[in-house]
């Protein structure tokens, strides 16, 4: 079995300007991998590579006279299968909408081509990126989950079809595919990329990327928010224009989550073996038993999942009930027992659930004051077998709950398949978290 490995962009950009590289060559490589990998791993729905090669043509030449349009200048990418694009259908991991086009991009994916980004395809979702998988396979183990719901993302990236594509989160759907398949992995703070014209209409959903590295992470999100702002009535994400320097923590909060107790013995050992690590580094940290305003944290937190369950099932009655009434036989099991909890709800029940989450973020905040960032597990172990689930996401939803940016670094190793190291921040301070999280990958990884 081929080895995956992602091809970074950022680090290879400035052989454009000096004309030792194009963005054609680049994306040459990129389809080698395409070809070898796809008919096994399944990450794209749809592609129109005629088109990527004409964009990475016309970015060639822009780099050549010295005018790119931005740093992503040339770079291709994969456009999640929930997200509009104009020029290739949006099906939404669903039947309902097989071949269905809008005849517009989504805010972000306008926002990418004015960059002069490559898009190559749209990307797997599972079922209207919740929880019912579409096929796409691990790239490390084919009879392993490659996570959800942004699964083609990280496999397309994870095996270099592309150094980045476009992810959502409202649960785990970001981090999790991104420690599963090895790459990285960002969601931002709440708000933070306009979610125009992407069908994930939750109060905790997020647009996000999947990456070869966290300097082309933070270039694809920071290049969006600068054509396209953020959410409505959010301030978007906010940073410099090139990837923030590293910058070592003083001191980092360790969350365990309700997580702990599934985690593998080696995901402990190795997380364990990493907080050492940084300890030795000189890096002040304190869980839940050194410092009581972690264990009020752990506390909010500790419900974190069937309190997301209970806010997403009434944001989802609609569009669901839409499409139950059309076709019932075309959705999933998964996504009528959500619609049945939605219509069993209360405006009244909703209204204590988000107050409820409100109360949390509050409490987490507290943290702001005492540590530079939070660290974590991105998932309980490696990828699970079998395809009929995208694993557990206990690690990734409290970082969804609280609205933080967080991201995951493919650090760790369980018997060769892939592991992620999850650092968050807090909101608004998505630069501050890629400069720490920068820092902590340079410390492990060196």
């Amino acid at each position: 079995m081929t080895i995956p490995q992602a091809l970074p962009f950022f680090s290879i950009a400035a052989n454009f300007r000096a004309g030792s590289d194009t963005p054609r060559d680049f994306l040459e490589r990129c389809l080698a991998r395409l070809e070898a990998f796809e008919p096994a791993v399944g990450a794209f729905v749809c592609h129109d590579i005629a088109a990527a090669r004409a964009a990475a043509d016309r970015s060639a030449g822009r780099w050549r006279d010295g005018r790119p349009l931005s740093p992503i200048d040339g770079m291709p990418l994969g456009i999640k299968d929930i997200i509009e694009t104009f020029d290739m259908p949006t099906e939404q991991g669903s039947p309902l909408f097989v071949g269905w086009r809008t005849g517009r991009d989504a805010a972000s994916v306008a926002a990418l081509r004015e960059a002069g980004a490559v898009i190559l395809g749209k990307v797997v979702t599972t079922e209207f990126a919740a929880t019912e998988p579409r096929g796409t396979r691990n790239p490390w183990d084919r009879e392993r989950t490659p996570g959800g719901s942004s699964s083609g993302s990280a496999a397309a990236v994870a095996c270099g079809m592309a150094p980045a594509a476009l992810g959502t989160q409202v649960v785990g759907s970001i981090l999790r595919p991104a420690s599963f398949c090895g790459c990285v992995g960002f969601k931002p703070s709440v708000g933070g990329i306009n979610r125009g014209g992407s069908y994930d209409y939750f109060s905790q959903s997020c647009t996000g990327v999947l990456a070869a590295s966290l300097e082309d992470a933070w270039l694809v999100a920071v290049n969006i928010a600068a054509r396209a702002g953020g959410d409505p009535g959010y301030p978007g994400l906010q940073g410099p224009s090139e990837p923030p320097a590293p910058q070592c923590p003083r001191s980092l909060a360790v969350l365990q989550t309700s997580g702990w107790e599934d985690a593998e013995p080696e995901a402990r050992a190795a997380f364990e073996a990493a907080a050492a690590r940084l300890a030795e580094a000189g890096i002040a940290l304190a869980d839940r038993h050194a410092d009581p305003v972690i264990d009020e944290v752990e506390a909010v937190i500790a419900d974190a999942a069937p309190l997301t369950r209970t806010i997403n099932a009434w944001e989802g009655r609609w569009p669901l009930n839409t499409y139950r009434d059309r076709d019932a036989s075309k959705l999933s099991r998964s996504a009528l027992e959500r619609l049945a909890m939605a219509e069993s709800m209360s405006l009244a029940d909703y209204g204590a659930a988000i107050a409820v989450r409100q109360r949390n973020r509050e409490t987490h905040v507290r943290l702001a004051a005492r540590y530079d960032a939070i660290i974590t597990l991105s998932a309980p172990g490696a990828a699970p077998v079998g395809l009929g689930s995208t694993g557990n996401p206990v690690f990734n939803v409290p970082a969804s709950m609280l609205g933080i940016p967080a991201v995951s670094l493919p650090l760790f190793s369980i018997d060769g398949l892939p592991l992620g190291l999850q650092i968050a921040g807090f909101v608004g301070e998505d630069a501050q978290l890629f400069a720490v999280a920068a820092a902590i990958r340079d410390l492990l990884v060196g």
